[in-house]
């Protein structure tokens, strides 16, 4: 059973507690649908300032594909190299987007988002996919969400 919890410490301790939580919850489960399905749940529940979170997984086309996520409906299909998700996939490096109208090529899946941060997951050199987090904000995501989404991500890879 899980229980919500309250984070009260310092940003960078509840994100630690939040990856321990992360670990806790897949032990043992090597389903990667319900391990990134719970991983996008729990990230849900622990950001405030956002609307949308989730995975989008690389197809055999090139493409990254829609995967578990919390939030609004979302595109279905990136191709690698366009928006913030497809150049970081085809970059392999975290990208983190202050202000997305100012991001070329932006993907506008969601009107509201205004800032985005894009995670890669990276297993034994070959990519995954990748984590992507939206905000209503602009600058919501600074250089410790980073670091720490990053962690997290390290953490998922073990599950997948």
């Amino acid at each position: 059973m899980f229980n919500v919890e309250k984070y009260s410490k310092n940003r960078e301790e509840n994100y630690r507690l939040v990856t321990k939580q992360l670990a806790a919850l897949l032990e043992g489960e090597s389903n990667k649908v319900a391990n990134l399905s719970n991983a996008a749940a729990l990230l849900n529940q622990f950001l405030d300032k956002i609307n949308w979170v989730g995975f989008y997984l690389m197809d055999s086309n090139d493409e990254l594909v829609l995967g578990p996520f919390q939030g609004l409906p979302a595109c279905v299909r990136i191709p690698v190299g366009k928006g913030v998700c497809g150049t970081a996939a085809l970059e392999k490096r975290t990208i983190r987007v202050a202000d997305v109208n100012q991001f070329p090529g932006h993907i506008a899946c969601d009107a509201a988002s205004q800032s985005e941060i894009v995670i890669p997951i990276v297993k034994e050199g070959k990519l995954i996919g990748v984590l992507d987090i939206d905000s209503p904000k602009t600058n919501r995501f600074d250089a410790l969400d980073q670091e720490q989404l990053e962690e997290f991500v390290s953490v998922l890879v073990n599950f997948l």
